[in-house]
């Protein structure tokens, strides 16, 4: 599975999802997809991740955001 590529370690940047073997937040790769870059900008910019590192983060916040729990706020 790609998200095996996704470390969270509370001794590192304080748990939150890393591209295993660096110190690259998923919350990072998101970020830059999300303001115009592509894959290979991102590649470009940070030569240590793969294309295969940049899905993994993707599948990653997919999961997520599949198993997030919704409360209904009534107005």
């Amino acid at each position: 599975m790609k998200t095996e590529r996704i470390e969270i370690n509370p001794e590192i940047l304080a748990g939150k999802p890393v591209i295993k073997g660096t110190r690259i937040p998923v919350y990072l790769i998101l970020e830059l997809l999300a303001a115009g870059m592509s894959i290979e900008d991102v590649l470009k910019e940070y030569p240590e991740l793969t294309r295969e590192d940049i899905q993994a983060a993707l599948k990653y916040a997919s999961l997520m955001l599949q198993h997030e729990t919704v409360i209904p706020i009534e107005a």
